[in-house]
């Protein structure tokens, strides 16, 4: 640690959710990181689930995994973006992980035959986890976001756990707010006023507040919301809508958010570095090429469903100067009749056919992957669109009418994908997939030994079912190339068409891309998708 005493800041939210204080957290932590401190970001959120592997994607958007497995909030993703960090499960706190460890704890006799309450016991969970993650992950800075509303039920216990973490150690409270605007673009303060009122009432003090408003807030707005809330009008800052999330750090720095930072907390002021991460903005908002790629799914109708493919295609993007715009297709629509791949795609300079679970728009999938293998457009499988794509490829290319995944239909003939022998007995739906980090290793030759440019490699995964090692040597046969495995050759990892960009990996690499390492498939297949669009 490079503090003598540990800091924490925590960031709440306001009367409404989906203000971004993921957003928000993040970019605190790398302007402080950009000062030379170790930022550990920690995220709570309220829901009784041990964690959001059972969530449904339309009601809670991607599910992120950690290198350790963990199944987290997508806010996470954010955090890993930013801060160019590899988190673990204790970064993650939910309520069901608190409420499980204190009755496990119960239940060993470890309160000693005290009646266990929420104050002092689940309090002092909550304090304890913090304390520990910090010392762990040897953190100057410990960032706290608090997940939900102020005034739920869910998250009041965790406000206590913090009112009382502030008298015992140094802590700067920051509240992320909503200024709405009326149709005359007066700005009306008055729902901040009232959040900051209901926070005040918990025995919180907000030091800084970061308003959220499609424009920059006038003086006398800032005043008002000054003194009615019990802050300097300097610690009231604008969280505009800006063209990129990444430009997020530059906009608070400009109104000198990190000298109050380093202020309050005490820390004497740092020299500053962000020449890279203004670099790569810079490329952002002003790119030189522009392609459009296609994000074939199930969950289209949720874009947070799929943020971390449509941020590490920012990222490839980043690499090569090149904006690229998402084309979000419905693949149940081709199943449906409504429409054909051609009339989805033919506008389209790459295709992606992310991770997803189920029947529904699976055809549409195979048919948008073949559409794309004959004309020679790239294309990039996310786990099951390369599930998607060894059927697509034992259809058409290698003679097996009917091959399928036994996840759609386990009476096909030729069953190439099929369930994960481990996971037969299996009975829980929670955390027990193949999660988290694993090796592979790349056949040298190969298009994705181009793009990594070394032989063993580790990304992360989140599944259940895997090409069938009994149609193997079949598939190859018919040229299909296997250009990744498991380090024991049991797993296939990584398939390739013999021509053209076409990959698939079992794993899902967006989870590790970040703007300033950003994943080594998704600049290969942006670069392809530059190519593509100069024919």
């Amino acid at each position: 640690m490079r503090l003598k005493e540990r800091k924490y800041i925590v960031v709440l939210g306001s009367l409404m959710s989906g203000l971004g204080k993921g957003i928000v957290t993040s970019s605190i932590g790398k302007m402080l990181q950009s000062k030379g401190l170790n930022v550990s970001p920690i995220k709570f959120d309220g829901y009784l689930n041990v964690d959001c592997g059972t969530m449904n994607p339309f009601r809670h958007g991607e599910v992120f995994v950690l290198d350790d497995g963990t199944e987290c909030d997508m806010d996470f993703g954010t955090y890993e973006r930013f801060l160019n960090v590899d988190l673990t499960g204790a970064n993650s706190i939910t309520g069901g992980k608190l409420f499980r460890a204190i009755i496990d704890k119960e239940r060993k006799g470890g309160f000693l035959g005290r009646d266990v309450q929420i104050v002092p016991h689940l309090t002092d969970e909550i304090k304890t986890w913090i304390r520990k993650t910090g010392e762990t992950q040897d953190a100057d800075i410990v960032i706290i976001e608090v997940g939900g509303t102020v005034g739920d039920l869910e998250n009041g216990y965790f406000l206590e756990a913090m009112r009382q973490f502030a008298a015992e150690e140094k802590v700067l409270f920051l509240q992320l707010t909503w200024v709405p605007s009326m149709s005359e673009g007066e700005p009306k303060t008055k729902p901040t006023q009232h959040a900051n009122k209901l926070i005040q009432s918990m025995g919180i003090h907000p030091s800084i507040i970061v308003c959220r408003q499609d424009e920059l807030l006038s003086r006398e707005a800032k005043e008002k919301i000054s003194m009615f809330c019990g802050v300097p009008v300097t610690n009231v800052f604008d969280d505009p809508s800006i063209e990129t999330i990444y430009e997020l750090p530059m906009i608070l720095e400009k109104q000198k958010m990190p000298e109050l930072l380093l202020n309050e907390l005490g820390i004497d002021d740092k020299n500053d570095d962000m020449k890279e991460w203004k670099t790569l903005v810079e490329k952002i908002k002003n790119p030189k090429k522009e392609i459009t790629v296609a994000i074939t799914g199930k969950y289209t109708a949720v874009k947070d469903a799929y943020v971390s493919v449509k941020e590490a295609l920012v990222h490839g993007g980043a690499h090569h100067s090149t904006k690229v715009n998402v084309k979000w297709v419905e693949t149940s629509e081709i199943d449906e009749g409504k429409a054909t791949a051609k009339d989805l795609l033919s506008d389209c300079d790459g295709i992606i056919v992310p991770g997803g679970y189920g029947s529904r728009g699976v055809e549409g999938k195979i048919a948008c992957i073949k559409y794309a293998r004959e004309k020679g457009m790239p294309f990039l499988g996310l786990c099951y669109g390369l599930q998607m794509a060894v059927i697509e490829w034992a259809r058409h290319k290698g003679g097996m009418q009917g091959a399928n995944t036994t996840e759609v239909d386990d009476k096909t003939p030729y069953p190439v994908i099929d369930f994960l022998p481990e996971q037969r007995g299996v009975k829980d739906k929670g955390g027990n997939q193949r999660l988290g980090a694993w090796p592979c290793k790349i056949k040298m030759g190969t298009k994705a030994y181009a793009a990594y440019e070394k032989e063993e490699i580790s990304e992360r995964h989140r599944h259940r079912y895997e090409v069938n090692n009994d149609f193997v040597a079949k598939l190859t046969e018919s040229g299909l190339i296997f250009s990744g495995t498991s380090p024991d050759g049991n797993i296939m990892e990584v398939i390739e068409w013999p021509d053209g960009f076409g990959v698939g990996t079992q794993a899902h690499p967006e989870l590790k891309s970040r703007l300033e390492r950003p994943a080594p498939l998704f600049v290969s297949f942006v670069k392809a998708c530059n190519d593509f669009s100069k024919k």
